[in-house]
């Protein structure tokens, strides 16, 4: 009985050790994972900013690069989300809305292009005005025109 007893008290200090290692893992995996989310968010914004800065450039070619900056700003919508931060419900907030107007409202959103791509670039720079700069874009728009 004394060495069953001594038995499964070594075994569940094990499977202790081990349960603590895989947690261990696991938080050290997310972040990771939620640094790589930033990594690309940042990318999406930055080319989202890329891609206008390229239409206001050339001038050519408009529905191509007004297409890429809503693939993007709907790829930086999904990792900003996938962060999962508490901070960040707020910059979750004025991306959605960015991105909805570049949807719902695209013969609006052509003469504030120099403007959101000012405001991503602030983003990217990580500096907080880009995203109340994004939020006078947003306020700026008419949601009850086209």
């Amino acid at each position: 009985m004394k060495r069953k007893m001594i038995s499964a008290i070594i075994w569940s200090l094990i499977l202790l050790i081990a349960l603590l290692v895989f947690i261990g893992l696991y938080i050290d995996k997310t972040k990771e994972n939620k640094e790589r989310y930033r990594t690309q968010y940042k990318n999406c914004i930055s080319d989202a900013a890329e891609e206008i800065d390229t239409y206001l450039d050339r001038k050519i070619d408009y529905d191509l690069h007004y297409n890429m900056v809503i693939s993007y700003l709907g790829s930086a919508r999904s990792f900003i989300f996938l962060m999962e931060d508490e901070e960040m419900t707020e910059k979750q907030k004025s991306i959605n809305e960015l991105h909805y107007c570049f949807v719902k409202y695209p013969e609006q959103m052509k003469t504030r292009l120099e403007a959101v791509s000012t405001a991503l670039k602030d983003v990217y720079d990580n500096l907080d005005k880009g995203y109340d700069e994004i939020n006078a874009v947003v306020d700026s728009v008419d949601k009850m025109g086209k």
